[in-house]
């Protein structure tokens, strides 16, 4: 069975996001599931600077973490990202990698699993983890549920880990992720695949 990266998009890498990532992976670990993390950490990330480069190569002009995921795109049957909550956002460095990500990835992240999680210390947990789920939804990406937004709050790692629900709710994401993996996988072997796509139709409004 393939693996679920997990993308830890807070420079603390043991902080109040990497707590609601280790609870999605206990649950996914639980239930047989194989589990990456990888955390982006304090270093700029770069955004995308529109340069086409990928189109031709496949890859980012930014040799970084970007290429080494896509590079290893196809181990992966979910992914799930995290984020702390800045300013009603997801953090910088992260919505700069995933825009790398996702556009340099083209179609490979299709069919794959998508789920994110989001801390916060008291209010905009909601537009961040609208934010960043827009990444899954518009790669026909099918999005794993929870019991609740999946939301975590605390000010400090050990506030967090008092957030009862917050906690559970990671949890119950990671036992649908699996849940959704293993499905997948049985519809697989019986001949269900993704739908075909049309041809990709862009329209612009301005002529």
């Amino acid at each position: 069975m393939k693996k679920v990266l997990l993308i830890n998009g807070s420079p603390n890498e043991k902080g109040c996001t990497a707590l609601a990532l280790e609870e999605v992976a206990a649950a996914l670990k639980r239930r047989g599931i194989e589990c990456e993390t990888r955390n982006i950490g304090k270093k700029p990330v770069a955004g995308c600077i529109a340069c086409g480069s990928c189109r031709k190569t496949g890859k980012c002009v930014f040799d970084d973490a970007v290429n080494e995921i896509l590079a290893s795109a196809d181990e992966y049957a979910a992914l799930v990202v995290g984020s702390p909550v800045y300013y009603a956002g997801a953090s910088g460095q992260l919505c700069a990698l995933l825009d790398r990500l996702f556009y340099a990835g083209g179609g490979r992240w299709e069919g794959k699993i998508g789920a994110c999680a989001v801390s916060c210390r008291r209010g905009g947990a909601t537009a961040a983890f609208d934010r960043l789920n827009k990444y899954f939804l518009m790669s026909n990406m099918p999005v794993a549920p929870s019991q609740y937004w999946n939301q975590i709050h605390g000010n400090t790692r050990e506030e967090a880990a008092q957030d009862a629900e917050g906690l559970q709710t990671m949890r119950t994401l990671g036992d649908n992720i699996a849940w959704m993996m293993k499905s997948f996988e049985a519809a697989e072997r019986a001949g269900v695949r993704i739908p075909e796509r049309e041809e990709r139709v862009r329209t612009n409004f301005i002529r």
